[in-house]
């Protein structure tokens, strides 16, 4: 893993999550405390740091109304609507600040949807800098972590995820994406396994064998 091609993608690690008082905090808080969500991120974050490798950040946000999306949303961003969560100008918003963006890091704007690279210029960013490797962490694991996998998958990246530093609204949910979905589109590794590998910049096997 060659930090000079590889980038560590942080997927909406705000308040809204992260946080106590967020307004989705209690949906996620189950899987943070199995999994220490936070915690990894911010080991992979400074190790990321440490190599030299590029950073992103993915942040949701919406303007207060929801303007951008349909008026008559379902699913998840129904969810988020009817929460009030991601709007611009609020706390909630703000990516939590144990993982705050530093000098050099990117962050991304326009993400309206699941996948990191719908409506964002994530692509271009990337194949500008010349990576060729992203490793992903952060929320949901089987909705934007896993969306964006998919995409970066199809697209011919070489894709890791970090198996404990992602997180879902429940432990089920969590579960079945790590085993049966992430090793289809991704090569799942801990995040103690990225920090040694970025750090020592050699080779690392994913044990699909396993889930977090």
């Amino acid at each position: 893993m060659d930090p000079k091609t590889t980038a560590l993608v942080l997927i909406e690690f705000q308040n809204d999550f992260t946080s106590e008082g967020g307004t989705l905090h209690g949906a996620v808080a189950e899987v943070m405390a199995a999994t220490d969500t936070v915690g990894h991120g911010q080991q992979a974050l400074a190790a990321a740091h440490e190599a030299g490798a590029t950073v992103i950040h993915s942040p949701i946000s919406f303007a207060p109304g929801y303007y951008e999306i349909s008026s008559h949303p379902y699913g998840i961003l129904k969810g988020v609507v009817d929460s009030t969560s991601f709007v611009k100008g609020t706390w909630g918003c703000e990516i939590v600040e144990s993982m705050a963006p530093a000098d050099g890091d990117i962050v991304l704007e326009g993400k309206r949807g699941l996948d990191a690279f719908g409506s964002t210029n994530l692509d271009f960013i990337l194949r500008s800098k010349g990576i060729t490797t992203i490793v992903l962490a952060g929320f949901l694991t089987n909705c934007c972590v896993e969306s964006t996998m998919r995409s970066a998958y199809e697209k011919g990246f070489e894709v890791y995820t970090l198996t404990d530093a992602v997180g879902a609204t429940s432990l089920p949910e969590h579960e079945n994406a790590i085993t049966y979905d992430y090793p289809m589109f991704s090569k799942p590794i801990t995040t103690a396994e990225f920090v040694t590998t970025i750090a020592g910049s050699g080779a690392v096997t994913a044990d699909t064998s396993r889930g977090y």
